[in-house]
C-alpha cells in the first residue's frame, strides 16, 4: 500500500511537472511564432509614430520605457515601506503579538486582492488629491499592488533566522541597529526573491495602471506626464482588426517576456552570491 502510494503521488508530480512545462513551451511557441517577424531594430529604439496603430512605422520605446520607470519606481518605494514593517515586526516585537499577527493577516488579505481593485483605488486617490494619470500615478498603484508581496515575501525569510541569533548579538553589546544590518545580511537572500516576485507581477499588469498612468505615445520626462505601459501596449494592439498590428502585440508580448527572463535570471545570480556570504 506503501508503494502504491508513493508510486500515485510520483506519478502526479510528474504530470504536473509536465503540464507546467508544456503550457509554457505553447505559451513561448505562440508567442515567437507571430512576435519573432515583427520583431526589429525600430521595435525597440523608436516610439509610435504618425500611423503605427494601422501598421506603419515606429516602436514601442515609450511603452518599454514607461514601464521599466513604473516597475523601478514602484519597487524602490515598496522596499522603503515594507523593509521597515517586517524589521519592526520580526525585531521589536514578540514572534507571537498581537500586532505582527494582524500585521501578516493583513498583507495576506491584500496579497489576494485583484489588481483591478488597486487601479480603482488608485484612481480615487488620484481624483481626491486632484492628481490626473500620469507616470506618478502608475506609481503609487502598483506600490499598492506589489507592497503585501514584498513584506509576505520578505517576512517568511525572516522568521526562519534563529532567535539565538538576535539574542547572542544582544549579549555581545550590540544595539538594534546593529542587529537590524545583521537581519538585513541574513535575509537578503529573501529581499532579492520578494523584488523579483513582486517585478514579475509589476511589470505584467495591466489593470492597476489603466485608469492611474494614462497612455501616451510619447517617453515621459517628469512624474506628471501620462507613461505607456507595455502591457497596455499589447492590449490595445490586440484590439486592432489589423493583422499587422495584432503581430506588433505578440512583438511586444515577447520583449516584455525577455525582460522577465532577464530580471530573473539577475535576481537568481544576486540570490545566489547573497546566499554565498551570508554569515
Amino acid at each position: 500500500m506503501r508503494r502504491f502510494e508513493e508510486l500515485f503521488f510520483k506519478t502526479l508530480m510528474i504530470l504536473a511537472t509536465f503540464i507546467i512545462l508544456g503550457s509554457l513551451m505553447m505559451i513561448l511557441f505562440a508567442v515567437l511564432k507571430r512576435g519573432l517577424p515583427a520583431m526589429n531594430l525600430d521595435m525597440i529604439t523608436k516610439i509610435p509614430s504618425g500611423g503605427f496603430y494601422i501598421g506603419k512605422e515606429g516602436g514601442l520605446l515609450n511603452a518599454i520605457a514607461g514601464s521599466l520607470f513604473i516597475v523601478i519606481g514602484a519597487t524602490v518605494l515598496g522596499l522603503l515601506i515594507s523593509i521597515p514593517i517586517v524589521i519592526y515586526i520580526n525585531i521589536y516585537l514578540p514572534p507571537k503579538s498581537f500586532l505582527a499577527n494582524i500585521t501578516r493577516l493583513s498583507s495576506d488579505v491584500l496579497f489576494g486582492i485583484p489588481s483591478i481593485v488597486y487601479g480603482a483605488f488608485g484612481f480615487t486617490l488620484m481624483v481626491y488629491l486632484g492628481i490626473r494619470a500620469s507616470l506618478f500615478g502608475g506609481i503609487l498603484a502598483v506600490t499598492l499592488l506589489i507592497t503585501p508581496i514584498l513584506i509576505r515575501s520578505m517576512d517568511e525569510v525572516a522568521k526562519l533566522i534563529p532567535k539565538d541569533l538576535k539574542d547572542a548579538a544582544l549579549s555581545l553589546g550590540a544595539t538594534r541597529y546593529e542587529i537590524i544590518k545583521v537581519i538585513l545580511k541574513q535575509i537578503s537572500p529573501g529581499i532579492t526573491t520578494a523584488i523579483l516576485l513582486s517585478v514579475g507581477r509589476a511589470i505584467g499588469d495591466a489593470a492597476s495602471v489603466l485608469f492611474t498612468a494614462g497612455y501616451t505615445d510619447s517617453i515621459p520626462t517628469s512624474l506628471s506626464q501620462p507613461a505607456a505601459t507595455l502591457p497596455l501596449a499589447i492590449f490595445f494592439q490586440l484590439s486592432s482588426p489589423i493583422p499587422e498590428v495584432q503581430d506588433r502585440a505578440y512583438a511586444a508580448a515577447l520583449i516584455l517576456t525577455v525582460i522577465v527572463l532577464v530580471l530573473s535570471l539577475t535576481a537568481r545570480y544576486y540570490s545566489r552570491k547573497f546566499s554565498k556570504n551570508k554569515i
